[in-house]
């Protein structure tokens, strides 16, 4: 019956399944995607808000009223929370999710020291391949994850913190060498995430990242009569990044030009085919400068698959 707890979710659908079981404490709902669009490590600073809100305006078309309500009411409401023992940190596995984690426990340093806190990570289940997320979880799962959930100490809260500024860092390359040289870290799928976000800068052999192939490819080797049907397959079958609907048609609608024009049935053009043999490269087509993944240029750095590594592109 401990009520001095505050429960900082991954998401509404988190907050909602865990008060529907009766879970005791006060609830905030951290509404970001932080994987997406620019980042700067002073989280919850003016500055900071006003980065995501020009990103989430130009690339979303949110409007300052849904982000003031939808974001920033959270957000202010969480500075608020003080009383509480401890905080209970719920996020998953995917690379959404644990960019979000890292920016919470950024802040969380810097703004609540000396607080108890801990986490709780969904993912892989017991005696299976399968990942769930905290919602899709049973009773008795997601009661011992919570049971078991690990506290933080200060090493690991600086840790997650150091990862955080690389991430908004202005290159890749520091995270890409150190992201795994902490194997006793709590963080077990942030390793997995990180070298899933590496794979979002564009490849050198065809100037398209891993999602963007992967879309070009499931369009080669799947029939979709409609552009949904084509989206709902790929949200089933992405692997660890956690992206919704809306990441998808934004990444699709970037890519129109290598699919034919009716998307009904959903075809790659002739471009499309030839970008997917790599007979063309399509970086300067797609190259943006306004396109930053965390804090680097999307199009400053190349991603070489066969050493697995990120090379700058000098300016």
């Amino acid at each position: 019956m401990n009520t001095s707890i505050l429960h900082i979710t991954n998401g509404d659908s988190t907050t909602q399944y865990l008060q529907k079981l009766n879970f005791k404490g006060d609830f905030i709902t951290w509404r970001e995607m932080l994987c997406e669009g620019k980042t700067t490590s002073d989280v919850g600073s003016e500055s900071f808000w006003k980065n995501r809100f020009e990103f989430l305006k130009n690339s979303y078309n949110v409007s300052k009223q849904k982000f003031i309500n939808y974001t920033l009411k959270e957000y202010r409401n969480l500075c608020n929370q003080k009383k509480q023992e401890e905080i209970v940190l719920w996020f998953e596995y995917d690379l959404f999710c644990q960019i979000n984690m890292l920016a919470v426990i950024s802040w969380l340093k810097h703004y609540r020291e000396g607080y108890k806190i801990s986490l709780v990570t969904s993912g892989k289940v017991a005696g299976s391949d399968q990942f769930l997320g905290l919602s899709e979880l049973s009773e008795n799962q997601i009661e011992n994850l919570y049971k078991n959930r690990v506290v933080l100490s200060q090493d690991d809260i600086e840790y997650a913190d150091y990862i955080w500024q690389l991430y908004c860092s202005d290159s890749p390359l520091r995270l890409e060498t150190i992201h795994g040289f902490n194997p006793m870290s709590p963080f077990t799928y942030l390793e997995d995430a990180l070298k899933a976000h590496f794979l979002r800068f564009p490849s050198i052999e065809n100037g398209l990242n891993a999602i963007e192939n992967t879309i070009l490819k499931t369009v080669n080797e799947n029939k979709f009569a409609t552009k949904q049907e084509m989206l709902r397959y790929l949200l089933a079958n992405q692997k660890n990044y956690g992206f919704g609907d809306i990441q998808y048609i934004k990444k699709i609608d970037e890519l129109k030009k290598l699919f034919t024009a009716s998307f009904n049935p959903v075809k790659l053009s002739k471009t499309g085919k030839q970008v997917l043999d790599h007979q063309l490269n399509y970086y300067p087509q797609i190259r943006s400068e306004s396109a930053y993944l965390g804090g680097a240029k999307k199009y400053s750095f190349l991603y070489l698959s066969d050493t697995k590594k990120l090379l700058k592109i000098a300016s």
